[in-house]
């Protein structure tokens, strides 16, 4: 594709200048160029605009004309609004970074790895800052619900997903869970291990999940940073094993 993303900066601006697939055809490079520089790129101008331009110039299945027109159109007028909602996003992105860098546990969750200032002020949100809301790691995982629930009777035993959970939190466990995956080998090595086969990447990024919200609780309850070497060092326990 010539544009992945199409709320970035390069999206937008070479479509506000050709919103139809036969008006991107007829761009040249110097015209991209102009384009990308408007938009706001500063490096890597004249590769980018000869990438976009080849890629819009490549073989496409083409729609009805007066189809075309009407989707053209709409391009046209959708792109100023998505430029508009991006620069408030940011703005409110800045201010949200402000005021969580100034929170007192915010230094403790950014060196976890995996969480960012958005997602990390998602996570603080979501499971709140209350010193003593939680008397151990399994109460705040289970608010979280990231462990599952245990169902037996007789010889029967089904482990099945903890649906009464903060939904909001588990979301944005799930999301930190994914992104510790290559901001840490232990996160890495974990996750390995609870994920044998073809069927078992979900089961096995909710306990890396649920491992990771105990280790925010012992650096939140102990006020220490993290340290991989300690947070991984008994990764192999039974219960670890069986989260």
């Amino acid at each position: 594709m010539a544009l992945d993303d199409l709320d970035h900066p390069d999206a937008l601006a070479v479509l506000a200048k050709a919103p139809t697939p036969e008006q991107g055809k007829a761009l040249s490079a110097t015209q991209i160029v102009a384009a990308l520089r408007r938009g706001g790129r500063k490096r890597n101008i004249d590769r980018r605009a000869t990438e976009i331009r080849d890629a819009l110039r490549l073989p496409q299945l083409a729609a009805a004309p007066l189809l075309t027109d009407a989707f053209g159109v709409s391009v046209a007028a959708l792109v100023p609004v998505i430029a508009s909602i991006g620069k408030q996003i940011t703005l409110v992105e800045a201010r949200l970074i402000e005021r969580f860098e100034a929170h007192p546990d915010a230094e403790l969750l950014l060196s976890l790895p995996g969480l960012g200032h958005v997602l990390g002020a998602w996570v603080l949100a979501e499971l709140g800052d209350a010193p003593s809301r939680y008397g151990d790691a399994r109460a705040r995982r289970n608010y979280a619900g990231a462990p599952p629930v245990t169902r037996q009777s007789g010889t029967s035993k089904i482990v099945s997903a903890r649906l009464a959970r903060n939904s909001r939190l588990f979301d944005a466990l799930w999301q930190w869970a994914f992104c510790a995956l290559s901001a840490s080998p232990g996160a890495r090595a974990y996750y390995d291990a609870h994920n044998p086969g073809p069927h078992t990447s979900k089961t096995a990024r909710r306990k890396l999940a649920n491992k990771l919200v105990g280790i925010l609780h012992g650096c939140l309850t102990h006020r220490t940073a993290y340290d991989e070497q300690l947070a991984w060092a008994n990764w192999t326990d039974q219960d670890d094993l069986a989260a």
